[in-house]
């Protein structure tokens, strides 16, 4: 009787796949934002299990400041977030970028997933940056919106106060552009798309330009990463191959994203992904240390901030040249990255 309890109880161990005695919990945020799609991707195809994970994802925040609020309260472990690391960096939080979420390690600018939508009768005219003088434009302060426009701005020859500035989180954008409460303003995808759907008249005014370097970082704190160092290649890996199947299949990866940002139609969805897969591109190179210094020094020359940090003490890129190591066809559909910006674990960033 012993024997054949034994050999059900072997059997039943045998039906159990082992990675799921083993998965480790890992608590994860999200921006209400056509780029942020990885992380549900690698929950819904599997990758994450397949890294050893059992990932948990926090609601999806209206904006990075909500994510790192959410960070620091213990809420999640890691996340994706960008020009909002700047200010939580110089508040004292002591976090680190692991790796890109969206941007570009092969160039300099980049930000095909921003533009400037503007609404029928506002007197602002397409393509003409210096017809936003004098209008209120909706931006949600301390994003890359926010950086987005102060871009803008700057190349039309205007300065900040030329304009009115609307602090605005990205959802309320399209309600105020209906409602006339503002002339125009300063989003990422799916909101500039969506606007151009549910306002009549409103029209795009800039998409992208290359203004910018896209901040788009994996980031965490710097205690939780020294303790985790095994996770957190784990999650890059889980997400580059997230990242890698996006690229492939646009259509597909937008369908997922309307199970996951709220009020997401499928045709916004897979109109957004046409840009968002041109930023999918999670390795770090000397492009994304100098996105962080241009961004930091552009907001310091116009009076955002009054002070800036090093970015080699809050960029970490051994993680993601250790994935980039063990698993190049992750990015084997990618461009190379030049060798005059390729870095390696030693490498320190100089202005």
């Amino acid at each position: 009787m012993k024997r054949i309890l034994w050999a059900l109880t072997a059997v039943m161990l045998a039906c159990v796949p082992a990675q799921s005695q083993t998965l480790t919990k890992l608590n994860v945020g999200m921006v209400s934002a056509i780029d942020m799609l990885a992380i549900p991707v690698a929950l819904e195809r599997g990758y994450f299990e397949k890294q050893g994970l059992d990932v948990t994802i926090a609601r999806p925040y209206a904006t990075g400041v909500d994510a790192l609020n959410a960070l620091q309260a213990g809420e999640t472990e890691i996340l994706q977030v960008g020009v909002p690391m700047i200010g939580a960096v110089l508040r004292g939080m002591d976090l680190v970028a692991l790796g890109n979420y969206s941007g570009s390690a092969t160039k300099s600018g980049s930000d095909a997933t921003m533009a400037i939508i503007a609404r029928e009768g506002s007197g602002i005219v397409k393509g003409d940056l210096k017809s936003l003088k004098g209008k209120k434009i909706a931006t949600s302060f301390g994003t890359i919106n926010h950086l987005y426009i102060l871009a803008l701005l700057e190349k039309a020859g205007l300065k900040p106060d030329d304009v009115q500035l609307v602090n605005t989180p990205p959802p309320d954008m399209t309600v105020a552009l209906l409602a006339k409460g503002i002339d125009a303003f300063s989003g990422w995808d799916p909101w500039p798309i969506i606007a151009q759907k549910d306002v009549p008249g409103a029209f795009e005014v800039i998409r992208g330009g290359d203004v910018i370097a896209y901040l788009g970082y994996v980031v965490s704190l710097r205690s939780w990463v020294e303790k985790n160092p095994e996770t957190t290649e784990k999650f890059l890996a889980a997400t580059s191959q997230a990242d890698q199947w996006m690229r492939k299949n646009p259509k597909a990866a937008a369908q997922i994203g309307t199970r996951w940002i709220p009020g997401l139609k499928p045709e916004i969805a897979e109109a957004a992904m046409e840009f968002n897969v041109q930023q999918l591109d999670r390795r770090l190179s000397a492009n994304s240390y100098k996105a962080l210094w241009s961004a930091q020094d552009r907001l310091q020359r116009l009076g955002v901030l009054k002070a800036t940090f090093d970015v080699n003490k809050n960029i970490d890129a051994k993680p993601i040249l250790n994935v980039m190591k063990k698993h190049p066809e992750l990015f084997a559909d990618l461009p190379p990255i030049p060798a005059d910006v390729a870095i390696g674990p030693d490498f320190t960033f100089k202005p």
